[in-house]
């Protein structure tokens, strides 16, 4: 009998317990606790690949992805570094063996499949990045490991890495040196270093394009895609949860759904949130405002700085681009300030390729306010006409090519075109628009991406590409070395011949650009002990970019949203400025469950 009265006890605790520790309603039928609330958003452009490693040409993939892997460290809106994946570490600074050495062990968590998250998928996402045929600008950011850079450019192989995963849940790795480790720790917050499943990312090329080919380690998986039409993300069953221990499913991710309806406008979520009849089109977030209406809202959105910048790629293979003088002419001629105050409104004008965000050395401090305006904010066209004059260029054909789902790029391109006209140039534009699989229709080719590479650069199949330079973390080495050769992160050539005791050379930046006194500048960053020193070296660096111009900024991006703040809430940022939905409640959420399922019931209905 006592036996009987104590489980009963338990089981009124347990009871009590999930009921105090919990959003989760019950079900008015079942009297069993619901999944969680369904929140209708909208998260910006269309993505048509959810590969970590090259996911980063447009700003909205970004917050994408973020949803979706979880990174080894984190790093909140006031900078301060966070642990995620990492349980602890411990650091080796030069023994009496000389050697240089991080050892991490990671929490327990599991991916969206149920297997737990091991420190092996670590040193392959890290292996794959490294590998010399393998093109990917954060490699710099892993050089600090023995033999990482080595290994990029041809000289070693990938298994001579000093990474190893001797435990389950245990990482170490080598170091070269003596370096700074909390700014490793803090590198290792991108979203570009985060864990990968070997068996999942070999399997196929297209693993990261549809739900029953993908895995994730965030708080949320890929449950549905229908390109052009809906993403679906859900709550990740095993993210950080004790299965064991039959923990609630919100404990630390509340919502159970996030629906982004490419469809859905801010124009919707205005006409219907708040009507006598609510539902259809009801968006609870947007993150993506129509450009006719922003101004209109502009004291109505929270707006957050973004490590991501609005750029213009040059391809110096193009013989009208080769000559610098003609790229600083076509940087001149834009005028920044009217770009981001009444085009694209949720931005600042690109006074240098380095966003605001980024540190100057330390936590707290803007690499952008030490170092000042690089570029001018405002035209300069009697500037821009007599560096043409000087190269003797006169006009000539130029493409801009973007994301054709991106209003903001296509906005600034209709813009430049213009102001290039002036110039004497003819400037076509391409909408680049992603093209279905003719093997599976359900994937699609990421056109735009496939743009990306040196061999569509050599190709000239761009003039001028339009991408938002996402930022790998908020360090600027890792924004500034790619544009150093052997930094570029994208291998050697091996398609030519060479004698028996040369190597094969470094392929170096996409766009072309080759400067041995901009390599020198980076290679003395890279060596620099002294923080001060280093980022005087990063700042004489970005100056030398911007004079020689193979690339140009243009604006740097914000994320700018509104909320229907009467039944959602909870949002917050990181210090990359994306949005965290991990604590967002919606108010009364049962009932726009409902309204939701009698709204899909309608559409489904067959017409009379």
């Amino acid at each position: 009998m006592k036996r009987l009265l104590a489980l009963i006890l338990c089981a009124v605790m347990l009871l009590l317990s999930v009921a105090g520790c919990t959003t989760l309603e019950k079900d008015e039928e079942t009297g069993e606790y619901d999944k969680g609330a369904i929140i209708p958003m909208y998260l910006g452009t269309e993505m048509y690949s959810f590969d970590p490693t090259v996911a980063y040409l447009n700003d909205s993939n970004v917050k994408i992805l973020s949803l979706l892997y979880e990174s080894l460290t984190d790093i909140d809106e006031n900078g301060k570094l966070k642990m995620s994946l990492i349980k602890d570490y411990e650091i080796n600074d030069g023994d009496r063996y000389g050697e240089y050495k991080m050892t991490i062990t990671l929490k327990d968590t599991k991916w969206s499949d149920g297997r737990s998250v091991q420190a092996a998928d670590v040193v392959y996402a890290w292996k794959r990045i490294l590998d010399v045929d393998y093109d990917c600008e954060a490699a710099c950011m892993l050089y600090d490991i023995k033999n990482a850079r080595a290994i990029k450019s041809g000289e070693m192989t990938i298994d001579d890495i000093g990474l190893t995963a001797p435990e389950t849940l245990k990482l170490e790795i080598e170091f070269e040196h003596s370096i700074d480790y909390q700014q490793f720790l803090r590198n290792l917050s991108s979203p570009a270093l985060v864990p990968l499943r070997e068996d999942i990312v070999s399997k196929s090329a297209d693993w990261a394009k549809k739900p029953a080919t993908m895995v994730t380690s965030g708080p949320f998986m890929v449950k549905s895609v229908e390109y052009n039409h809906i993403l679906r993300l859900e709550r990740s069953n095993y993210y950080f949860l004790d299965t064991d221990k039959n923990e609630v499913y919100d404990k630390y991710v509340i919502p159970f759904r996030i629906e982004n309806d490419y469809g859905r406008t801010l124009n919707s979520m205005l006409s219907s949130v708040g009507q006598t009849d609510p539902a259809i089109n009801t968006v609870f977030y947007d993150s993506e405002l129509p450009l006719d209406q922003r101004a209109a809202y502009k004291d109505y959105v929270t707006t957050t700085d973004l490590l991501s910048t609005h750029t213009y790629y040059f391809n110096l293979n193009n013989p009208l681009l080769a000559d610098a003088r003609v790229r600083k002419a076509l940087s001149l001629a834009i005028d920044r300030q009217k770009i981001a105050d009444e085009i694209v409104v949720f931005a600042k004008p690109a006074t240098g390729f380095v966003p605001y965000k980024a540190t100057n050395g330390k936590v707290g401090t803007s690499f952008r306010e030490e170092g000042g305006d690089v570029i001018s904010a405002t035209a300069d066209v009697t500037a821009a006409k007599q560096l043409l004059s000087e190269a003797g260029v006169s006009g000539g054909s130029l493409r801009i090519s973007y994301y054709a789902d991106d209003a903001v790029s296509a906005a600034i391109a209709n813009y430049v075109q213009g102001a290039w006209a002036a110039l004497g140039f003819n400037v076509t534009l391409q909408a680049v628009r992603a093209q279905i699989d003719i093997n599976d229709p359900v994937i699609y080719s990421d056109t735009f991406h496939n743009f990306y590479t040196v061999d569509q650069a050599k190709e000239n199949r761009w003039d001028i590409l339009a991408i938002d330079y996402q930022m790998l973390c908020e360090e600027p080495f890792s924004a500034l070395a790619p544009f150093a050769t052997d930094f570029s992160g994208n291998g050697v050539d091996l398609s030519g011949d060479v004698e028996d005791d040369e190597e094969y050379p470094v392929v170096g930046h996409m766009t072309g650009y080759k400067s041995d006194a901009y390599d020198a500048i980076i290679e003395e960053a890279y060596a620099a002990t002294d923080i001060a020193e280093r980022t005087e070296k990063l700042h004489e660096a970005e100056k030398m970019l911007m004079d020689d111009m193979p690339v140009m900024p243009i604006i740097f991006n914000q994320n700018a949203y509104v909320t229907y703040s009467n039944v959602v809430s909870g949002f917050k940022t990181d210090y990359y400025g994306v949005t965290d939905f991990k604590d967002v409640k919606m108010e009364n959420y049962m009932a726009w469950k409902k309204v939701f399922d009698t709204v899909a019931e309608t559409q489904a209905a067959p017409a009379a």
